[in-house]
């Protein structure tokens, strides 16, 4: 069997040390084709887009902050700027997000990063029973829940629509 790409493993870690439920560690897949937008993974999967945690890490006042949100929707980043209290919130360029979380734009976890990150997680997700997220890599997912993702990344629960 072949040892998990490096990102993988380490997510697979701090899953397994947050305390993830069994399904989320046996349930990472790696999928024969990236899947970089909420609308290739919820097509790879057969789920709805809304089931997609995407990844998104913004440069808040020059700090990385991740807003984990549903497939569905798009990142209101006025409100969220306003709830976390920061003056400037613009989408992170790739060197940003890969120096943040070591990890490449398209597969970013909600987890595994050289240092905890500040973290939102979009109440929209809390409507599924079953969810998905990035495993680290463009190509890997694992299954989650809404509380699942607050628990181990230590997130706030947010409405960032």
């Amino acid at each position: 069997m072949t040892a998990p790409h490096r990102n993988v493993a380490l997510v697979l870690d701090v899953l397994r040390a947050g305390g993830a439920a069994p399904r989320a560690l046996e349930g990472m897949r790696v999928l024969p084709d990236a899947v970089t937008t909420a609308a290739a993974a919820a097509a790879a999967l057969g789920v709805e887009a809304g089931q997609i945690a995407n990844s998104l890490v913004f440069d808040a006042d020059g700090e990385p902050l991740l807003v984990l949100t549903s497939g569905g929707h798009r990142v209101d980043t006025g409100k969220v700027a306003a709830l976390i209290g920061v003056d400037r919130m613009r989408r992170a360029s790739p060197e940003f997000v890969r120096a943040a979380t070591g990890q490449p734009i398209g597969g970013v976890a909600p987890v595994g990063h050289p240092r905890p990150l500040r973290t939102l997680v979009d109440r929209a997700l809390e409507r599924y029973d079953e969810g998905w997220a990035a495993g680290g890599i463009p190509h890997a997912v694992f299954p989650s829940t809404f509380a699942e993702l607050v628990t181990v990344t230590g997130g706030e629960p947010a409405d960032v629509a």
